[in-house]
């Protein structure tokens, strides 16, 4: 049998990202017409610290000291489209196939009020490090794989320390959202904190109120699909912090019940938020109204509420109605609502979420026999009126356990169709 785990940790040894001949390319383009041994670009953040953690690169990010009028015009005439994606932070995005680069200019700051900072451009690679959030994020790596730690990230990273840079105070301050940024890092990196660091999280919380609720949510959304976020019952001070900025948030519990169960591919985000928020209140739709909450996140909580209090009220859910409500909601909801109620009730045993799984998989979901078009073949004209019979007949199949008679077809079609 091939292992192909260690195959694949060969392979990321042999021909490390950083090798790709697109980012050849860009990073050969970038430094056209510079001395040798003057640095124009590196590979920055999250792609250095995944690639030195030996975890899977995805969003590559390249510091530079070029501008971005010396960047649109190196590759106006490649393959690669260049996007203004953040003119105004000295930022460019370039695209080709499915290779997503972004491209910053040097920067430091010079005066921020916790939500956008003004920025000056430079050409010092210190100075850029220095207005980084934390230290494992401002290790910087050329394109011959030599790194550049100018704040002591790499040692950091290999003690699972997750620090600031500077003063803790003085970081978060430049942008709050670096709070909530900290403790995902914490608890991705199962990193203990000290005692400074927390008081200073402490004392801004207040400043999340300033952030938009669009990047407070992205944020989240980041931290609760961590795939270690169970990390955060080992780490008092972070839960209690976390527990204020997300007082909705209330049922963090239901995580040591989820680990018993593995199956990755019903944790998406709106499952894992649903876990921590469902319950008899109008918990989930006051947390969504706050945050702004897309109309599909909206709608994937609905679903999982209205399920599990069906699946509460009624004792007899899966033995009774299980076709009813795999043809209301389909068939990975009603597993998602199945994993919900598991992990709300402490009574519920695995081997009972597990056999109700099953049952669940091997239901079928009954499909309704009429269309639009049997209505059209009857003399009807396409418009609200074959809406309205459809729905008629839908409901009384749906509620006559998936039945319905040719004389009951035609009763429905005369009253309703005159």
């Amino acid at each position: 049998m091939f292992n192909f785990s260690f195959i694949n940790k060969i392979k990321k040894k042999i021909f490390p990202f950083y090798k790709n001949k697109d980012l050849k390319f860009v990073f050969n383009k970038l430094h056209d017409g510079y001395p040798k041994k003057f640095k124009t670009a590196m590979f920055v953040g999250g792609c250095v610290r995944k690639y030195l953690s030996k975890e899977e690169v995805d969003d590559i990010d390249i510091a530079t000291s070029l501008t971005i009028d010396r960047i649109k015009e190196k590759f106006k005439d490649t393959e690669f489209q260049i996007i203004d994606s953040g003119i105004k932070h000295g930022t460019v995005t370039l695209v080709k196939d499915k290779l997503k680069l972004e491209l910053t200019t040097l920067r430091k700051d010079i005066k921020t009020d916790g939500r956008h900072a003004e920025i000056e451009f430079t050409d010092d690679w210190f100075e850029d490090s220095q207005r980084r959030d934390i230290t494992v994020n401002a290790i910087y790596l050329d394109i011959h794989g030599k790194l550049y730690d100018y704040q002591g990230g790499v040692n950091d990273l290999k003690k699972n320390i997750i620090k600031f840079i500077g003063d803790p105070n003085t970081r978060i301050q430049e942008d709050y959202l670096r709070i909530i940024r900290f403790l995902r890092f914490a608890i991705q990196y199962d990193s203990s904190t000290d005692s400074q660091t927390i008081e200073a999280l402490k004392l801004n919380l207040v400043g999340i109120k300033k952030l938009s609720k669009e990047r407070v949510l992205d944020e989240l959304f980041k931290m609760i699909k961590l795939e270690n976020f169970s990390n955060i019952f080992k780490h008092k001070n972070i839960r209690f912090i976390f527990s204020l900025i997300f007082p909705e948030l209330k049922h963090l519990e239901r995580l040591e019940r989820l680990q018993l169960v593995n199956n990755k591919k019903v944790f998406t985000k709106e499952f894992i938020l649903g876990t921590l928020l469902i319950d008899e209140t109008n918990n989930y739709e006051y947390f969504c109204h706050k945050y702004k909450a897309s109309n599909l996140i909206k709608h994937n909580l609905e679903i999982m509420t209205n399920g599990i209090r069906e699946l509460r009220a009624d004792r007899h859910f899966f033995a009774n109605n299980l076709k009813k409500m795999i043809y209301k909601y389909g068939k990975e909801n009603i597993k998602k609502i199945n994993l919900l109620f598991f992990c709300s009730d402490k009574k519920i045993k695995l081997n009972n979420f597990q056999k109700n799984n099953r049952f669940i998989e091997g239901t079928k979901s009954p499909k309704f026999p009429y269309s639009g078009q049997y209505l059209i073949n009857k003399g009807f004209s396409e418009g609200r009126k074959v809406g309205l019979i459809l729905k008629k007949l839908e409901d009384h199949w749906f509620n006559n356990n998936f039945n319905i008679s040719e004389q009951e077809v035609r009763s429905i079609i005369e009253r309703e169709g005159t």
